[in-house]
């Protein structure tokens, strides 16, 4: 951290990796996260009066300045915005001046994003002591998103990396926010999970996540359920005459994934890894052709490190980019590694780059320093 600011408080909060269960959050389904190391972190000083500052750590020359009164939700900025927003949700009504440091990669399909909102959100509610729970919080950070940034999120990026737990997967139901620690400990099996970065860049704000999710909805509407949670993928395919094709295949996959995450708490309770892969496995194969949020640099990905011994493998994220992940045995892991990038060269692809994570806490205050 740099010397800019004196806070009167410092929070931080994770990324996260999602065991299973993507684009299912906003059909109120469940998901299977789990936070990692990398953190955010947020130095915040109240003002006395309105204005607004704003800082990164990483780009120390450039000072973002505004105030309370000129907040406007689905404005221009740029990554000011994620702050700007969670400020607006929390209603804030005193200036403050703000410092980000953030160590969770950009771009990567790691949550990065809400890490910055949690952060901050976690640090204001301190500072003005607004008494929210962390469950309050992480929907003021998904209100931020989709109604300031613009950014039609679901609640699973933010509700992880606030209420995550160290040594345990979050198990997440979407529709009530309960949640179920699962025990995650795959160094007591042998086995690693390795994430890979491909580093093509993805921005969720470019309208193809939003069409996909317009898609489910659609299908909420026609068949006039509640969620794609209440719909059993018999019912989904005797109704496919009242659905586009394209609808129904977006439904599969939301109907199929919520099911194939409940089945992985039972496999990882049980300590069933093989299971667990295959169903990692189906998760990418389902995102990559019903969903079709994938991109050749993840499939090679997923594909390079199932054909040299992977025990599962799948992207991560909001896909058309970012990361995916791979469950192996620990000496099988530098193989893979070794194996990917031989493949993203052979195939022009940008070098990847290659991280693990034990299981993190959430949100959490840190000592002033």
């Amino acid at each position: 951290m740099s010397d800019w600011l004196a806070p009167d408080v410092i929070a931080s909060a994770p990324g996260r990796v999602n065991l299973i269960g993507e684009h299912i959050d906003f059909s109120q389904g469940f998901v299977l996260p789990f936070a990692i190391e990398d953190r955010t972190f947020a130095r915040i000083r109240k003002r006395e009066d309105r204005e607004i500052r704003i800082r990164s750590a990483q780009r120390p020359d450039h000072l973002i300045t505004t105030s309370l009164d000129h907040l406007n939700p689905r404005g221009d900025g740029d990554w000011e915005r994620y702050v700007l927003g969670v400020i607006w949700a929390l209603n804030i009504q005193s200036g403050v001046e703000i410092e980000i440091d953030g160590h969770v990669p950009l771009g990567a399909g790691l949550s990065s994003s809400a890490a910055l909102e949690c952060a901050v959100a976690f640090a204001l509610n301190e500072l003005f002591a607004c008494g929210y729970s962390r469950k309050e919080l992480a929907l003021l950070a998904q209100k931020a998103e989709n109604d300031y940034v613009g950014v039609p999120c679901g609640i699973m990026d933010q509700s992880v990396s606030l209420m995550a737990k160290s040594g345990s997967a979050l198990l997440l139901d979407c529709r009530d926010l309960d949640t179920r620690l699962v025990p995650f400990d795959l160094a007591a099996s042998g086995l690693q999970l390795l994430i890979i970065d491909t580093q093509v860049q993805h921005a969720l704000v470019d309208g193809g996540y939003a069409q996909r999710r317009q898609s489910c909805e659609s299908v909420v509407a026609k068949l006039e359920i509640a969620s794609l949670r209440d719909l059993s993928l018999s019912a989904l395919d005797s109704a496919q005459d009242q659905i586009t094709a394209e609808e129904y295949k977006r439904a599969h996959h939301a109907v199929t994934e919520i099911a194939r995450v409940l089945k992985a708490v039972d496999a990882l309770t049980d300590k069933d890894f093989t299971t667990l892969g295959q169903l990692m496995s189906a998760s990418h194969h389902s995102l990559r052709d019903d969903y079709e949020v994938s991109c050749p640099e993840l499939n090679c990905a997923v594909e390079t490190a199932i054909s040299h011994g992977a025990i599962g493998a799948r992207m991560v994220g909001g896909g058309f980019g970012g990361s995916a992940i791979a469950l192996a045995d620990q000496a099988k892991i530098a193989e893979i590694e070794d194996a990917i990038r031989v493949s993203f060269a052979s195939t022009g692809f940008h070098a990847p780059r290659f991280f693990t994570s034990l299981p993190s806490d959430g949100a959490r205050i840190e000592p002033l320093t």
